[in-house]
């Protein structure tokens, strides 16, 4: 017998209830949005969104139907007073042909202070192969946009969203707890500059799951602050793989504890899973790690852990670090396919302890 997603359920479950109205839906296009892919719908989709926010009404849902729909810049604000706020996207939202509309202000679509959000479905395309020419040509451009940022959000689901071309990072998950986010698509090409599929900083409790990350950095990068991350069933590739860090380039600065990565394919990635701290002093740590049943296939890197991280030619002088203590754990397990190498280097002051490998070539 077939197997239904808990994705799919959900989602009959809301398009009956619409249908049947027993929840309120706040349609786009009853607020003026159209969808040909020309007109800017932005105040059109904000509209909606303060209608559905301020809803008292139980699962106030805003509908964005079949349709390319184009929005610039927009800021979905909360707390919302509905009990749980859902957004169904059917169609495609895209971003303006000029990258400097959005590129100019570093984020495309933001969620800020929204608790209780479940998001369905839909295709994100921020179309950022004109940035990243501009960037190959060595002119001047702006920074780029994260297409979605999650800022001070708790208790989200994302579900079946698909996400292309991205100026910059894809998802941005920021000071954030309780989310889920699974049967992601996400892709960029190769050789686009700084596009994350997903980046998670001083944040908790973050599931992303069954889904598919290729980009021209990092699938999954993880910054200082974040705890009690699990990452399964990830296809990653293209790409740099999943990344810890960079971690303790401020003297003061979070750490980063219990990340779990399982289950998950790396195919023709530059890295396969890579912590990555600076050498100077600070009081940061990475402890109870765990990568288990990862394979990897034509990964350069399959895994590295890098204490002499620095990018730049000016970097610090190499002091005694915290980054990993004595209670830190790192437990691996890897299926390497074609050769690839573990690295694996530590500053004087610094060793790495608690490491354990399980290597299947």
């Amino acid at each position: 017998m077939a197997r239904v997603s808990p994705f799919s359920c959900k989602l009959f479950i809301a398009l009956v209830a619409i249908k049947q109205r027993t929840i309120t839906a706040f349609n786009v296009v009853d607020f003026g949005a159209i969808g040909d892919g020309k007109t800017d719908s932005t105040s059109s989709f904000l509209k909606a969104w303060d209608a559905a926010c301020n809803s008292i009404v139980p699962d106030a849902t805003m509908v964005v139907p079949p349709g390319i729909f184009l929005v610039t810049h927009i800021t979905f604000t909360g707390p919302c007073k509905s009990n749980n706020t859902n957004l169904i996207i059917f169609g495609t939202i895209i971003a303006p042909d000029d990258y400097k509309f959005i590129g100019s202000d570093k984020f495309w679509i933001v969620f800020h202070r929204v608790h209780w959000l479940s998001i369905f479905g839909g295709t994100l395309d921020a179309k950022g192969s004109s940035l990243w020419a501009c960037k190959s040509a060595g002119n001047h451009c702006p920074f780029g946009a994260r297409s979605i940022t999650f800022q001070s959000c708790s208790y989200v689901l994302v579900s079946g969203l698909k996400s292309i071309n991205s100026q910059r990072i894809h998802i941005s998950i920021n000071q954030c707890s309780n989310m889920t986010l699974r049967k992601l698509v996400i892709i960029a090409p190769s050789r686009s500059p700084n596009t994350d599929g997903i980046h998670i900083a001083s944040s908790t409790g973050i599931t992303i799951s069954n889904s598919s990350i290729g980009t021209g950095d990092d699938c999954i990068s993880i910054g200082p602050g974040s705890k009690s991350l699990l990452m399964d069933q990830i296809a990653c590739g293209p790409g740099h793989g999943i990344s810890i860090g960079s971690l303790g380039r401020k003297a003061m600065e979070d750490g980063v504890q219990d990340v779990n990565v399982t289950n998950s394919i790396f195919t023709m990635t530059q890295n396969g899973v890579r912590i990555k701290s600076w050498p100077s002093a600070n009081d940061g740590y990475a402890r109870n790690l765990l990568f288990k049943n990862l394979i990897m296939q034509n990964v350069s890197n399959p895994m590295i852990i890098d204490q002499d991280y620095c990018p730049h030619k000016n970097c610090p002088q190499k002091v005694r670090t915290y980054i990993y203590t004595q209670r830190t754990f790192v437990t691996a397990s890897f299926f390497i396919k074609k050769k690839g190498k573990l690295q694996f280097t530590s500053v004087k002051f610094a060793p790495i302890s608690h490491l354990v490998l399980h290597v299947h070539k």
